[in-house]
């Protein structure tokens, strides 16, 4: 099968056209390399430079592409910079999700799996999130996940499009030569790790006084790995629409847990500071993951803390720039 990767030189997106290339499949990756890194892209795969904003190239580069199904992980996705950013947000999101839906019809593409969040159930009303769960974002980033998810089953229904749709709680960990690169960062393992390395003065918790047992915010981890291999199952199931799949391990883990455990793994102390809580940020996010099991057979095998926050150590250290552009 040959495979269309959006933000194919992203994070996510850059380990899945290896894990693909790995597994026999032909892949063409396809990114704006806006935050984007040219050289996560894995030898072997096409590359097609595009920005989904732009509706005629995206037709255009899908055609060129002549794939058989998409794996769409394309999207701005920092929760504070969609607050205060929201036009970018929705812009780049959703309307560049519907050019490429409209180029992906236009192209007889019938098979498509879409990149989503946890953050579009905003603060949940009990733990751990199924799927049917309230649907209530509280932020433009979620609230710009679930515009997509409820446009995809439109065009779905409408036009034949087989899809499986992929919430995801927070992804972590690095695989071999990829790893975690964003500018800039937000994500709790690379940020503790650059606080090691010096290159942040320190770690700040933001808010300890949530309605958690420890008062830090609690969430729910999945290494990259897992995340991927969940795709690739999905490829493999896509002879009708799969629906909404969680994608997390119901075992969550508060942010002083992150810092103990960041400390326990590479034998450092981490400098922290407390701060303010920051907007759009729930109290808990904690995955009901059976549907994804139950459809798939998917069982996430590399998603303990050790495992996610040493990987992406060994990566760091390996790539103590991150990756040039």
């Amino acid at each position: 099968m040959r495979v269309l990767v959006t933000g194919g030189a992203g994070y996510i997106g850059s380990v899945a056209v290896a894990m693909l290339l790995e597994r026999g499949y032909d892949v063409v990756a396809l990114d704006n390399l806006q935050r984007g890194h040219a050289d996560a892209v894995t030898e072997g795969a096409g590359f097609l430079q595009c920005d989904l904003r732009d509706a005629s190239a995206t037709l255009e580069a899908v055609s060129a592409a002549n794939v058989e199904a998409v794996l769409h992980f394309a999207a701005l996705h920092l929760v504070p910079e969609s607050v205060t950013q929201p036009a970018e947000y929705y812009r780049t999101n959703v309307v560049g999700g519907i050019n490429l839906l409209d180029a992906v019809r236009t192209a007889g593409i019938r098979k498509f799996v879409f990149s989503s969040t946890a953050a579009v159930y905003g603060e949940p009303e009990s733990l751990p999130i199924r799927e049917d769960s309230p649907t209530v974002p509280i932020n433009p980033y979620g609230a710009s996940k679930l515009m997509m998810e409820r446009i995809l089953a439109d065009f779905g229904q409408t036009y034949g499009i087989d899809y499986a749709i992929f919430r995801y709680f927070n992804v972590a960990g690095s695989r071999g030569r990829l790893g975690e690169d964003h500018r800039p960062e937000t994500h709790i393992i690379p940020v503790a790790l650059e606080a090691l390395t010096g290159k942040r003065e320190h770690f700040t918790v933001y808010g300890t006084n949530y309605s958690t047992e420890d008062g830090t915010a609690v969430r729910d981890y999945v290494h990259v790995i897992d995340l991927v291999d969940a795709h690739i199952l999905a490829l493999e199931h896509l002879d009708r629409t799969l629906g909404i799949m969680n994608l997390g391990t119901r075992y969550g883990f508060s942010v002083s847990q992150m810092v103990e455990a960041v400390e326990l793994t590479t034998d450092l102390r981490l400098p922290v500071v407390m701060g303010a809580r920051r907007p759009g940020d729930p109290p808990a996010l904690i995955a009901d993951a059976a549907r994804a099991r139950e459809i798939l057979g998917w069982e996430p095998s590399h998603s303990t803390l050790d495992q996610m926050i040493g990987s992406h150590w060994d990566w760091v250290q390996e790539h103590p720039a991150g990756y040039k552009r």
